[in-house]
């Protein structure tokens, strides 16, 4: 028999780790529980979006439970958002906590009118064959449009949910970090990183090169009037001008989270050279990266239009015994657009 509990209010919850690897650390993944009760506030916003709930004791009294589920990004594409509100009474199904923490990750969401909400990508019904969400969107499909070879590179790229991962580390916990051919330098401040009060981007605090090109959002190449590159990414609404000058006098530039990038064509190969980062991470579990790390990227759209290959290789000393190439692919999905990302911070 299921566990159902009733629940008479929802409350802010406070800020959660945006890392997925934090993320299932903390839940099982593996079962499901019920709980049942009034929405008191409600936070729709990224990198999660948050709830908590109030459930009505056996003895008359109450026990407040925080909640988290998938982000608004996710949420606006699956159509999900402003579908309930303050005052509304919900039944959810989620991941239990592992710990004693009164927390839970919401999957399912039934209102009042019988309407079932998945809240993410690939999910089945629980209790109503009315749901809103759970198709695959945007952010799930496996196979791109072929039809327009003709737009080149330019355009938006999704990104593939269940496609190779740039850094695996972060969603895939069976994943040796240790296979990275890192310096002792880079195992010992690996060793001594604390994501808990470390955390990369607590508060909102956007991501550098390379940890900002694993964000699971679309992209955007654009071409400028002048002959550079644009590239738009949806996390954090960041932007990347790369320079196809190659005159342009990067030794001038201060150093930044994104870095310097210029580029050059390969045939129909974008290739992207990024130095002078001021990010002090190879990935967002706390493998260090030094201001000497140099990137280059690869951009390179399939024949037929409906894939755009990527693979960066970074080169830092400091980190890696040899250089390290890790690569992923976007696909083609017309119609798709960037979206505002709305980083909210959690104020105490």
């Amino acid at each position: 028999m299921r566990r159902v509990y009733s629940i008479a209010a929802l409350l802010l919850l406070p800020l959660a780790a945006s890392a997925h690897h934090s993320f299932l650390s903390r839940f099982d993944r593996q079962s499901l529980m019920e709980l049942e009760g009034d929405v008191t506030a409600l936070l729709w916003r990224n990198p999660h979006t948050y709830m908590t709930l109030r459930v009505a004791d056996a003895d008359g009294g109450s026990t407040d439970w925080e909640v988290e589920t998938s982000s608004l990004s996710v949420l606006r594409r699956q159509g999900v958002v402003d579908t309930f509100a303050v005052g509304d009474h919900v039944r959810i199904a989620g991941f239990p906590p592992v710990a004693a923490k009164k927390e839970i990750y919401v999957r399912h969401v039934l209102l009042a009118d019988g309407r079932e909400l998945l809240m993410d990508t690939g999910l089945k019904p629980r209790w109503s064959e009315r749901t809103v969400g759970g198709a695959d969107s945007v952010l799930a499909v496996r196979v791109g449009d072929p039809s327009h070879p003709e737009l080149g590179i330019f355009r938006v790229w999704s990104f593939v949910r269940n496609g190779p991962r740039l850094f695996r580390e972060v969603v895939d916990p069976t994943f040796d970090v240790q296979s990275y051919p890192m310096t002792d330098a880079a195992r010992a401040a690996l060793a001594k990183f604390d994501f808990a009060t470390q955390s990369p981007t607590a508060n909102c605090a956007p991501k550098g090169m390379p940890t900002i090109m694993e964000q699971p959002y679309p992209i955007e190449l654009v071409q400028l009037d002048n002959g550079d590159i644009l590239l738009r990414i949806e996390e954090y609404d960041l932007e990347r001008t790369v320079f196809m000058n190659g005159r342009v006098a990067r030794e001038l530039t201060e150093p930044t989270p994104l870095g310097f990038s210029t580029g050059a064509w390969d045939g129909r190969t974008l290739v992207v050279t990024t130095r002078r980062m001021s990010w002090p991470y190879f990935s967002q579990i706390g493998i260090p990266q030094s201001p000497a790390a140099e990137i280059v990227e690869r951009f390179a759209p399939t024949e037929d239009g409906s894939r755009l290959d990527y693979s960066l290789t970074v080169t830092d000393s400091a980190t890696f015994t040899e250089p390290v190439t890790l690569s992923t692919y976007w696909i083609y999905v017309p119609g798709v657009e960037l979206l505002p990302y709305q980083c909210a911070e959690r104020h105490q």
